[in-house]
């Protein structure tokens, strides 16, 4: 585990949000706000915000996933968003 340092109010001024990118699923969610909740208590005064997003997956109601692709249905978006800097990290089960 890196060793962090603490950052006097100037710098934690400077500091520009944290955008972690999550699913909309009950379970997407507690793992976000663990994650977040983890990193404002190992960096105080960092920002965090949550972005959710629906995925493809997300939207299939009607059909097997399985029979969709299923591989990516869950992550395409979320990888997206980190390609077009929307989001700085992500929190996803795999």
């Amino acid at each position: 585990m890196c060793q962090g340092t603490a950052l006097d109010s100037t710098q934690r001024s400077k500091l520009k949000t944290l955008r972690l990118g999550t699913r909309k699923s009950q379970l997407a969610l507690w793992q976000a706000h663990y994650v977040r909740d983890a990193l404002t208590r190992r960096h105080p005064g960092l920002r965090v915000e949550l972005v959710t997003m629906t995925t493809e997956g997300d939207r299939i109601l009607d059909r097997s996933l399985a029979k969709v692709g299923g591989k990516g249905l869950f992550i395409k978006e979320l990888e997206q968003g980190l390609l077009e800097n929307r989001i700085d990290i992500a929190v996803h089960s795999m």
